[in-house]
């Protein structure tokens, strides 16, 4: 890659872990699956009207069920219970290792000797996490985390399999499964007049925190990474994905006093391994044509 290009993937990874922190401020005066409808109502339109559909309706649906939907209901909801926004950057990058299982499982790709080893390494490092993250606190954000995961790894697959590029069309087409069953669900588990409250005292904060989100991880983020994607070979770009939490645990740090325990640093190094083993021999094999 160029040293160009190479700033661009340093800053898209700079921006997607500095959204963790961000997502989290917002979170502080609005409902969860109401900041995540709003956010994905704001992806959606006007982009729709502008980009072709990507794909058949029924490729659209199943990617945008899992990869946007269920990943970021399920991240905002660990987030509002309580899962410290570094941590929930570290945890998400065990999707690389779902990805692998999941596409052996389903589409019968043969898993290389390294990606066994990878797999294996990033799940020893996860479950170090998760041991030393319940000896401190609740458990359960961490497990709704690991959901989260696992449904952005259902969706790398559905996408896989639907041979869908993963460009701006998909962006915008895909959120339009979002705000409908996020509201829903918040008018449910929320209740009508908490939401209304919600919609009526909406702060700067959550305004800010819904721009950045959308603006900057969403469209700006996977313009250029798709695009990045594009131009060279997925393994020469891929690897730029392992700074997120870096930058996610650092921004967690500074601006939230959030200081992960010995313990999970050693979990998160040794399962950042194995992501690392499993994901850089994985794209080897993928080569996406410019």
């Amino acid at each position: 890659m160029s040293p160009r290009h190479s700033l661009l993937a340093v800053l898209v990874a700079l921006v997607w872990g500095l959204n963790f922190v961000v997502i989290d401020a917002g979170l502080q005066d609005v409902p969860p699956l109401l900041f995540l409808a709003f956010r994905f109502v704001l992806v959606a339109f006007p982009l729709v009207l502008l980009v072709p559909r990507p794909g058949p309706w029924r490729d659209v649906l199943v990617i945008g069920a899992f990869m946007s939907l269920g990943q970021f209901s399920l991240l905002y909801v660990a987030l509002d219970l309580g899962m410290p926004a570094g941590l929930a950057s570290l945890v998400l990058q065990a999707q690389v290792m779902f990805t692998v299982v999941i596409a052996a499982v389903a589409l019968g790709e043969r898993s290389t000797a390294q990606q066994v080893v990878g797999v294996g390494v990033g799940t020893v490092g996860l479950l170090v996490v998760a041991l030393a993250h319940g000896l401190r606190a609740p458990v359960l954000p961490l497990l709704v985390t690991i959901g989260a995961a696992l449904s952005w790894a259902i969706g790398n697959v559905a996408a896989r399999r639907a041979r869908m590029a993963s460009g701006l069309g998909l962006v915008a087409w895909s959120a339009l499964v979002v705000p409908v069953p996020a509201l829903a669900l918040s008018l449910v588990v929320d209740g009508p007049a908490e939401v209304g409250d919600a919609i009526a005292g909406l702060g700067w904060t959550a305004v800010l925190s819904t721009a950045y989100t959308v603006v900057f991880a969403s469209l700006f983020g996977y313009v250029v990474w798709n695009g990045l994607l594009a131009r060279y070979p997925a393994g020469a770009v891929v690897p730029f994905i392992l700074l997120v939490p870096v930058v996610g645990i650092l921004a967690a740090w500074l601006v939230q006093d959030e200081v992960p325990t010995a313990l999970e640093t050693a979990g998160g190094l040794v399962m950042l391994s194995g992501v690392a083993i499993a994901s850089v021999r994985l794209r080897r094999r993928e080569v996406v044509p410019a």
